[in-house]
């Protein structure tokens, strides 16, 4: 699902589990999007300069 979302950021690895395309990627909305609907809750966005967790959302 992650590539459907955002294919310039998403890549299927051999064993067709999508990984990054980049180590460091910017939290577009594609991206965001990807990580909202990822099934399994793969998907964490921090920033880079501090760290602080924008998704998934804190509880």
């Amino acid at each position: 699902m992650c590539v459907n979302h955002a294919p310039d950021s998403f890549a299927l690895d051999t064993a067709r589990q999508s990984r990054p395309a980049e180590p460091d990627l910017d939290a577009n909305e594609r991206v965001l999007a990807a990580a909202e609907g990822c099934p399994v809750e793969a998907i964490a966005i921090t920033l880079a300069g501090s760290g602080e967790v924008v998704f998934p959302p804190e509880e």
